[in-house]
């Protein structure tokens, strides 16, 4: 039988929900397979963005602020994730891939606990109920983006079933927002965790080669310093 024991293993991309006061790991969601794809948006925090946002160049916004940003970008994921329990047969799956659809939707539910701690405090007429905290989630896609998020959409679609109508296959449309320390109070975990995803950007950007003015066709300094 032939070995390939030199080939590397490849990483899973996955999410991590963590404890937010020990940080330590509640449940690792490992995904059957890398997404192909990823989308992302980074929407900078501009502070002068209302100056010209008509783009006519008559904005009336602060000149001083045209260069200044109030934060960090916003940044948005999105990608499609496959479920499919028929990779698997040699695995028992009495209930086809209900389990791996209900972890990944118990992340934007609150759980039966929570939700009968609310109702008490409601028949015991607490006039405030603060909104229900959920656990500290991670995104990881290898070493290198290891970032808070809170999942923004989740959207299946069941492609395959059994004969007791359980699926046994799917693909998630996930959809996910970076948690940055605009978002979470300070102190959070969370927070230290997405200074360490921002340091680790930090360290790629050093990392790039730069450029030289002539691979721009500009033969000087004065292009660029708006001297002649």
């Amino acid at each position: 039988m032939t070995r390939y024991a030199d080939i590397p293993k490849p990483i899973r991309s996955g999410l991590v929900v963590l404890d937010p006061d020990h940080g330590t790991p509640q449940r690792v969601i490992v995904l059957q397979f890398n997404p192909d794809t990823l989308e992302r948006a980074i929407a900078p925090q501009s502070a002068g963005d209302g100056g010209d946002a008509s783009g006519g160049g008559t904005g009336s916004g602060d000149r001083n602020e045209a260069l200044r940003l109030k934060g960090p970008a916003q940044e948005t994921w999105k990608f499609t994730a496959e479920i499919d329990s028929t990779d698997q047969l040699e695995i028992a799956a009495p209930d086809g891939i209900h389990p791996q659809l209900a972890v990944l939707e118990m992340l934007v539910q609150p759980t039966t606990a929570q939700l009968r701690a609310a109702s008490r405090l409601t028949q015991k007429g607490s006039i405030e109920i603060s909104p229900i905290e959920m656990p500290l989630t991670l995104f990881t896609w290898g070493s290198k983006r290891v970032m808070p998020v809170r999942l923004t959409e989740l959207s299946v679609n069941e492609s395959a079933f059994d004969v007791d109508l359980n699926p046994i296959r799917a693909s998630l449309s996930i959809g996910m927002k970076i948690l940055t320390v605009s978002d979470l109070p300070a102190g959070h975990r969370g927070a230290d965790l997405y200074m360490a995803h921002l340091a680790q950007k930090e360290r790629l950007a050093a990392a790039a080669r730069g450029g030289g003015l002539g691979a721009l066709g500009l033969g000087g300094t004065g292009l660029v310093t708006g001297r002649g």
